[in-house]
């Protein structure tokens, strides 16, 4: 006959093996078809960062919107991506680069979002520190490129070309360090009270040669949330290096393709 403790350690484990089932049976369930694509940037960047992937879901017939991330604290920011999300007609897949994971996090339980795409992005658990998180594995390159004019924050031009956008052609990469949007500090102590890929099918863009996000770190979270990882060879910027891939993961997500 089972003791009381025995049995007390049995239901405990019963309930973290659930909890682990049905986190993985929601991030790899089969996404409903999506024509609505709502697309989120991050850090040093603007909305048109995505103008390749863009191009692409057009192509490939969907409606596909950028937000203007303003950069300014994480509830604005989750806030300007859940008005865009309100305006869509139907299943939509929120994808988020970089920083711009923890707005997806954030807004994805939103009822319109069917998927969630992270490209070489943050994924935070629900009030998780995710600074303290990204210092269990070597800190990247591009920290230390980060400069700051009283509250804002941007990439020096020496980090941005080697450390964010290092794949890139240097005469495009200065284009964009150009439109290089500041973020301001208060954005960087934001936490996060929902972890939208507990409940939706996710995917996840690992950068291999990524010196922003440090590559293990995203393989980790992407494995935490038993997401559907591809891995790229790419810099930070694989949405502008290598968007045939991430427009691939994107209809996926969207279920446009098997």
């Amino acid at each position: 006959m089972m003791n009381r403790r025995a049995f007390s350690t049995a239901l405990l484990a019963g309930a973290a093996a659930s909890l682990i089932s049905t986190r993985g049976m929601a991030a790899n369930a089969t996404p409903p078809k999506a024509r609505n694509v709502v697309l989120v940037h991050g850090l040093f960047a603007d909305g048109s960062c995505w103008s390749e992937v863009i191009a692409r879901l057009q192509t490939a017939g969907l409606n596909a919107t950028s937000v203007q991330n303003p950069l300014t604290t994480l509830p604005e920011a989750v806030a300007s991506a859940e008005r865009v999300l309100a305006r869509q007609d139907g299943p939509t897949v929120l994808v988020g680069h970089s920083f711009s994971g923890m707005i997806v996090t954030e807004a994805g339980v939103h009822p319109n979002v069917s998927a969630l795409v992270y490209v070489a992005a943050r994924a935070p658990d629900a009030g998780e520190d995710y600074t303290a998180l990204a210092k269990t594995y070597p800190t990247p390159p591009a920290t230390a490129g980060i400069v700051f004019d009283g509250d804002e924050g941007r990439l020096s031009e020496e980090a941005f070309l080697r450390d964010f956008a290092g794949d890139l052609p240097e005469a495009k990469a200065k284009v964009l360090y150009a439109v290089q949007q500041p973020f301001h500090k208060a954005l960087l102590s934001g936490k996060t009270t929902n972890a939208a890929w507990r409940s939706k099918p996710s995917y996840y863009a690992v950068s291999t040669e990524d010196r922003t996000i440090n590559p293990d770190l995203e393989r980790f979270m992407a494995k935490r949330m038993g997401a559907k990882t591809i891995e790229v060879k790419a810099s930070h910027l694989s949405l502008i290096s290598q968007p045939d891939e991430i427009t691939q993961l994107i209809l996926e997500a969207a279920g446009q393709r098997g």
